[in-house]
């Protein structure tokens, strides 16, 4: 493996040195000379898979987080260099994907948005909006994973469920839409997702007893288009699991971006955990829709078919992870597929265009609270029925679920999926809690299991063998929740658990390259070029890194 000089604590410090400087000025003036050309299309973001431009958080509607430029290859990825860090000041935790287009980069801080130069690093234009005092749990924490770009525009949600919608070319504020009341346990953090012209936004706060849901807006206008409520109300399919107002406080939010087939016009979004976590009493049967893949007609909201993953979850096993979508053979015929690594435990594999159950794998070691998946995709519930007590029961995968939101990553060339996966196990409690507007909705709590080291391990999924391909360990200390990002050129960038950003051989898993950015990475990566020099690009810490080859 090859460490880069200088090293990341010499560039960080000479970029703060920069910002220093910068402030001591005012804030920096938006430079339109750069920015000017940004004009994001339908086609645009229609694009598979991207090459120079990154222009959404997954790079394409897919998912996949694959890109087709291949200048940095397994032969050369060792002479990977750091070509430039930002620093934002703001935020102690950075989980943006930054986005890419005509060589201008945009990211989120918190509330705060930049664009940079994406070649230098150099700040083109800033916009700053203070961060929401009073918010709880995940909101509190002011976590912003990027923005959406249609047009000359960009958009992007802020801690208290508001939609901004900014000029590309200087960051002014063009509107600002609340979405959601952050005084009734609503956050947001997710990048808002751009679809034929209509923003699609969700919230976060499925452990704070809200009603989750999905809304559209015109992104030209911020005039309010349609929203699927994940908690049905009475009377409507799926209720009889919310008896009363339970259906106000069910969770089911949608705190991670979904993805899109244009062809079908279909919407594929993944719900939260049921509301209260770990205490099942209030909310019988199996909870729709939480723990759920939901698939809307883009133009409506309106629901085509869904696939629950967990019923009735005590587990909190979010549904949120990126449903990627793959066009391949699949025993024995072409489909239209959609893959889902679960924090249950189990990839998934659904016919995207019917929602019809087609496999799941296990690939979490420590699995206790079931046997395995039906023919009809539902779990088979182990028979000691492992799940939160009063006095606490030991559960695997753990609290941080076997995956998690961190971005998966798919090879179309190799059929494989890439993704990290967490062996731990935790022991639950449960008690009674009512909901109280301002407060956590739990109904107790979990700690990990004693005696029991946790471990990481990076995944390659091969879909055509429904088998592993192989498995790379990680060492150090779990905290890390890096995704993905795989390249034509049989690469997989990833951010390890060292605090390193690595590179392996897509092939093998053979490690090929690291830098030790000195910080834990919380924020998955991505690939663009400028004047036809790949880079590639994660964030750390409060930093930003790009990398191109000398």
């Amino acid at each position: 493996m090859n460490h880069l000089r200088p090293t990341a604590l010499v560039l960080i410090s000479l970029l703060l040195w920069g910002f220093v400087v910068s402030r001591a000025f005012g804030q920096v003036a938006a430079d339109s000379s750069v920015t000017a050309t940004i004009n994001v299309t339908d086609q645009d973001l229609s694009e598979s898979p991207v090459a120079a431009n990154w222009p959404s958080y997954n790079g394409d509607y897919t998912g996949r987080r694959y890109s087709s430029l291949d200048q940095i290859t397994p032969a050369n990825v060792s002479q990977l260099r750091a070509q430039w860090v930002f620093h934002a000041p703001n935020s102690e935790r950075l989980e943006v994907t930054p986005v890419v287009v005509n060589g201008v980069m945009f990211l989120t801080a918190s509330n705060d948005a930049y664009a940079l130069d994406a070649q230098t690093g150099r700040i083109l234009w800033h916009h700053r909006r203070p961060i929401t005092p009073g918010l709880i749990d995940d909101a509190s924490g002011h976590i912003n994973r990027g923005v959406g770009l249609w047009g000359s525009r960009v958009y992007m949600n802020t801690d208290n469920a508001h939609l901004l919608c900014l000029d590309a070319r200087s960051g002014h504020l063009i509107w600002d839409v609340a979405y959601a009341d952050w005084s009734k346990n609503y956050g947001a953090t997710s990048a808002p997702l751009v679809v034929k012209g209509k923003v699609i936004v969700g919230t976060s706060g499925g452990d704070d007893g809200v009603r989750g849901f999905i809304a559209a807006y015109h992104a030209i206008t911020g005039q309010f288009l349609w929203r699927f409520w994940t908690i049905p109300a009475p009377g409507e399919p799926g209720s009889e699991s919310w008896p009363g107002d339970s259906y106000l406080h069910g969770g089911g939010t949608t705190w991670m971006p979904g993805t899109y087939d244009p062809e079908l016009n279909t919407l594929y979004w993944g719900t939260s955990n049921a509301s209260p976590d770990f205490s099942g009493e209030t909310r019988p049967g199996d909870d729709l829709y939480t723990c759920t893949l939901v698939a809307l007609d883009a133009d409506t909201g309106k629901l085509k078919w869904h696939f629950q993953f967990t019923p009735h979850d005590l587990y909190d096993y979010d549904a949120a992870e990126t449903a990627v979508l793959v066009d391949a053979d699949y025993q024995g015929k072409p489909r239209k597929l959609l893959l889902q690594a679960n924090r249950n435990g189990f990839i998934y594999v659904l016919d995207r265009v019917t929602g019809q159950f087609l496999s799941a794998t296990r690939f979490a070691e420590r699995l206790n609270w079931a046997n395995g998946i039906d023919g009809k995709g539902r779990p088979i519930i182990t028979e000691n029925n492992a799940k939160p007590t009063p006095k606490g029961s030991e559960v695997c995968p753990g609290f941080s679920g076997a995956t998690n939101w961190y971005s998966p990553s798919y090879n179309p060339g190799t059929h494989t999926l890439f993704f990290l996966a967490l062996e731990e196990c935790t022991i639950y409690s449960s008690g009674p809690q009512q909901f109280r507007e301002g407060e956590t909705y739990y109904a107790t709590g979990s700690r990990q299991a004693p005696g029991k080291k946790a471990q990481k391990n990076l995944l390659a999924f091969d879909l055509a063998s429904g088998a592993f391909a192989w498995r790379y360990a990680q060492i150090g200390y779990r905290g890390s929740s890096a995704g993905t990002m795989t390249t034509a050129s049989g690469l997989v960038f990833f951010g390890d658990n060292a605090e390193s950003f690595e590179a392996v051989d897509a092939g093998s898993g053979m490690p090929l390259w690291h830098f030790n950015t000195g910080q834990s990475l919380h924020a998955s990566p991505m690939s663009y070029a400028v004047n036809h020099r790949q880079h590639v690009a994660i964030a750390a810490g409060s930093d930003v890194f790009s990398f191109a080859l000398p």
